[in-house]
């Protein structure tokens, strides 16, 4: 019998641990994805306790609470943050198979030295010990980072954030990238005509000039995405049910915003139109800045309407949606292409089952100037698991190239989720290796090493240009 979380964990042949410890463990992380706070990196915050750092705004953990049975006073709610942890560590031996308790207990290993199973049996021990740890400079913000060998981070940023603190990190001289990633979703939702139009005010005081039509509109968006340039940004990033690729006129579309700036109800078709034609513009200026962009697609968001009013978005009432993917994002992409204007593109799913048509669908818009220029991006969200990650990785192995796979990120809001990076790589490193001792793959353990950290590290490298 295999011991739990022992150096091998994942690892099922002696070629999959000679791939592991030999070639992924020690690649730097490249995590282009997260929402890590700027400001608490620039301040290198050292957390009070544990659950500051690991509980807060972390909607995964407070799903499988609400699940156990906790009320909600001692997940969001105004319990100390002791009382917090012990609910959580109440939970913990509940998660079993679920990633959440390989999650746990690989942070509190790789973080904190600590290789007990959490219960509310040693909770309290835990919590005054890793609480110590946390008091000390090398448990820092900066240094949790430097523990995980991070060298580069992406943050996600709205188009109206002024970014003092990423320059702020930048000036510091650590050795450490934090860039901006430019999110501007905002800036298109027309679902809310009343919210849009704050935003359009405040983007008017931010770029002091007057938003009238929709020219003047873009020109003030275009001159944040030109900001985020200056300040180190080579990346964007939309969170969407679905890309928007209706038909429209540049007439019409003006005619719709000056509706919006009236704040007179638009309809469903105005709003794609809308939704569309600012979504190819933000591509365009992508093109133009050779920027990546990312678009996350799939999620059904604030299903919860009683508790989305008392706690917000980002609680944890968002689920997998059933949306068509597959006719209006060739439309988007095909669009761009015949203009030659698609700049490098990574697309995600939320949805399993749109898992064949996104590795079918990068293959279309490959046109050999960049090696994977359309990527096919890790599994997102409820796929970051083992069984999501290990059907991803083998669709896009039976449909494109695993080999120029740009690998793994956190998406996460946590300074304790990047051994996130290890777990994916124990799972790529185990395919390859039961690959090898099943004689599907030659045992050319220099070749497949270089595969193995290509895919780690030396991909993202090459395709942010980091």
């Amino acid at each position: 019998m295999k011991q739990f979380l022992d150096e091998n964990f994942l690892l099922q042949t002696e070629t999959a641990k000679t791939l592991y410890h030999e070639f992924a463990k020690q690649m730097p992380i490249i995590d282009y994805h997260n929402h890590l706070l700027p400001d608490q990196i620039a301040a290198d915050k050292n957390f009070e306790n544990i659950t500051q750092v690991w509980l807060y705004g972390d909607h995964y953990k407070w799903r499988a609470m609400r699940a156990n049975g906790v009320d909600e006073y001692y997940i969001t709610g105004a319990a100390s943050d002791w009382e917090k942890f012990e609910k959580w560590a109440e939970t913990v031996p509940y998660t079993l198979r679920n990633p959440l308790y390989h999650w746990t207990h690989l942070e509190l290993q790789r973080y904190f030295d600590i290789h007990e199973v959490l219960s509310s049996a040693n909770a309290k021990k835990i919590y005054d010990e890793c609480n110590a740890k946390l008091q000390t400079p090398v448990y820092s913000v900066q240094g949790l980072l430097r523990k995980m060998n991070v060298k580069t981070l992406c943050t996600t940023d709205d188009p109206l954030d002024n970014l003092t603190h990423h320059e702020q990190i930048k000036n510091s001289g650590i050795p450490l990238r934090v860039l901006p990633a430019f999110r501007p979703d905002k800036a298109m939702n027309a679902d809310d005509v009343e919210s849009l139009n704050g935003y359009i005010d405040k983007l008017a005081d931010i770029t002091g000039s007057a938003i009238a039509d929709y020219d003047t509109y873009l020109t003030a968006l275009k001159s944040r995405h030109t900001y985020f340039a200056d300040h180190g940004a080579t990346v964007s990033d939309h969170g969407l049910e679905q890309i928007y690729a209706e038909d429209y006129t540049v007439e019409e579309v003006k005619a719709i915003f000056l509706k919006i700036r009236k704040n007179q109800t638009v309809s469903l078709t105005e709003n794609l139109k809308f939704k569309s034609a600012m979504l190819f513009e933000f591509a365009l200026w992508n093109h133009e800045k050779g920027w990546v962009q990312q678009f996350h697609l799939g999620a059904l968001r604030n299903n919860n309407t009683r508790l989305l009013s008392s706690l917000g978005p980002d609680t944890g009432f968002d689920s997998i949606g059933d949306f068509p993917q597959g006719k209006q994002l060739a439309k988007f992409l095909n669009k761009l292409d015949l203009e030659n204007k698609l700049t490098k593109t990574i697309l995600y799913n939320l949805n399993p089952a749109d898992n064949e048509l996104m590795a079918t669908m990068i293959g279309n818009y490959q046109d050999g100037t960049v090696a994977g220029k359309v990527q096919w991006g890790s599994g997102w969200w409820f796929l970051d698991q083992k069984d999501g990650m290990i059907k991803q990785l083998n669709t896009l192995s039976n449909m494109g190239l695993l080999s120029q796979f740009v690998g793994m990120l956190t998406d996460s809001r946590s300074f304790l989720s990047f051994p996130r990076h290890e777990y994916f790589r124990r799972i790529l490193c185990d395919l390859f290796g039961t690959d090898v001792e099943n004689g599907e793959l030659p045992n050319d353990k220099e070749w497949l090493g270089k595969i193995i950290q290509d895919i780690c590290y030396h991909n993202a490298k090459t395709y942010f240009n980091f």
